[in-house]
């Protein structure tokens, strides 16, 4: 066994002692913990804001915001472990005299143990060493393994410090959080196969996300992995909107399309519209809009790669005509935005063009009726969001894709974008396969902590012996569901 592979043995080993440990904090001192970190990388100032910046291209405002998103991620899960009852505590009390005699059982969530989380190369904050996958894994009681985006590393490391900061002057078990910088791919299924990790959090492509579940399925005891793979965020635009508000949704959703050079998941890859006097407007209108946009730095010299040679082959397609793009030529690893269109049949006959091509791209797909343009929507694959843009008009016209849209994706928008992922209880980030490798969890909001427990039954237990949350005086004064009814008594 070579040095280091050796250290990540040693590492996992460390998760899993200090999980029991860990594990047995009361949420008091779990919440001082998350919020310590928020301040401490608030502390950092500006010189984590320029680390960021110089690794990623991405713009000072960006990323400022997106520190402001990762610390409030903290306090919010702080907040949600004062108030309790996410473990969704429940008490059925015995009855002796029934026949056969019911036992008293109590049931509540319980962490999974060690989480190997996996940073996201356009998220520095948000999506990476102290994102939502770990902030939320930690406040489920779950130790945490990162492993840095390779992009950003610096910032990283600047980051795992101030959790490990945290971690001492809180006197929270040492190894609670650990920081792996290895690059390779071997290490990745190294940590993924080993028998302390209990569970994978992952932000990034489909080649990636599904490597790792794969690995995990692979294993003795299979483990779950919470992969988002991204999305082509199909749009559909229906004809009165179109006729009545062309030239304002065509500058919305340029302004989506190009939105930090297209590197979201949420990015609006697809745009679907049926034939008439409206879309010939709203084409016009777009073209100019793209046409107008400057191009600009991408992330990394793997993801600008990757985004030439996937617009390359979709423009290449039969039948695939370039609508408009920047008339700006790009230099370096600028990005050069563009729109591409396509008819229904082409589209259908193509599973290539419902790939996504992660950039400031997007492809308009025109259909000649209502029943084509629900064949094209059905046709993708599994979608993070999908957006009805229509009038009360043509909300009447077209009810039925109302109910298409949730068997579609995880969040259904009307009359808006879907670039920007409001962090809040109500949110669902997540959808069908394969935009995640499970479709019953959000990976945004407190519902998020749901990936990292499970639900433990305890069965005619003394009090005393039971947890906080299930012993019968509530001594953490949380809502509980007894004997089917809520309360806090």
């Amino acid at each position: 066994m070579n040095k280091d592979i050796a250290e990540l043995h040693i590492v996992m080993y460390q998760s899993g002692k200090a999980f029991t440990e860990y594990r047995k904090t009361s949420p008091e001192q779990k919440a001082n913990f998350l919020e310590t970190i928020a301040s401490n990388i608030e502390g950092l100032g500006d010189s984590l804001i320029a680390k960021a910046a110089e690794e990623t291209h991405l713009p000072v405002a960006r990323l400022t915001g997106e520190r402001g998103r990762t610390t409030m991620q903290l306090r919010m899960f702080a907040q949600m472990l004062r108030e309790g009852s996410w473990v969704q505590a429940s008490v059925d009390t015995a009855i002796p005299d029934k026949t056969p005699a019911k036992p008293d059982i109590r049931k509540m969530l319980y962490p999974l143990g060690p989480v190997v989380v996996f940073g996201a190369s356009n998220f520095p904050f948000a999506y990476s060493t102290a994102g939502g996958d770990t902030a939320s894994a930690l406040a489920a009681g779950c130790t945490v393994v990162v492993k840095a985006h390779p992009a950003h590393l610096q910032t990283s490391c600047m980051v795992a410090e101030a959790i490990t900061q945290a971690i001492r002057s809180s006197e929270m078990p040492e190894h609670i959080f650990q920081h792996v910088t290895h690059t390779d791919f071997e290490s990745g299924k190294i940590l993924v196969q080993h028998p302390a990790t209990a569970a994978v959090g992952f932000t990034g492509s489909y080649s990636g996300g599904r490597a790792l579940y794969d690995y995990a399925a692979a294993r003795k005891n299979p483990i779950p992995v919470f992969s988002e793979m991204g999305s082509i965020n199909p749009v559909i635009l229906l004809p009165d909107t179109l006729q009545h508000n062309a030239e304002s949704i065509a500058k919305q959703y340029a302004g989506s399309i190009t939105l930090g050079m297209g590197q979201f998941c949420t990015n609006p890859g697809l745009l679907i519209a049926i034939e008439a006097e409206g879309l010939h407007h709203f084409i016009e209108k777009l073209g100019n809009e793209i046409a107008a946009v400057a191009p600009a730095q991408m992330l990394h010299p793997g993801i600008h790669k990757a985004y030439f040679t996937k617009m390359q082959l979709a423009l290449a397609e039969k039948g695939v005509d370039l609508l408009s793009q920047s008339t700006v030529l790009p230099t370096g690893i600028e990005a050069q935005p563009a729109i591409a269109i396509t008819k229904a049949a082409n589209f259908l006959q193509n599973p290539l063009l419902q790939e996504e091509v992660f950039g400031p791209y997007s492809l308009l797909v025109t259909c000649k009726d209502k029943e084509e343009l629900i064949a094209v929507w059905t046709s993708v694959t599994g979608q993070l969001t999908t957006t009805l843009m229509g009038t009360d008009s043509d909300f009447t016209d077209f009810s039925s894709l109302l109910d298409i849209a949730p068997s579609i994706a995880g969040r259904i928008l009307i009359n808006g974008v879907p670039t920007g992922v409001e962090v809040c209880p109500s949110m669902v980030h997540g959808g069908p396969f394969p935009a995640s490798t499970d479709s019953r969890f959000t990976a945004v909001g407190i519902e998020a902590v749901k990936r990292w427990v499970r639900p433990v039954a305890y069965q005619n237990f003394p009090d005393a012996l039971l947890p906080e949350a299930l012993k019968n005086g509530n001594p953490l004064h949380i809502w509980r569901m007894i004997n089917n009814e809520w309360t806090k008594d």
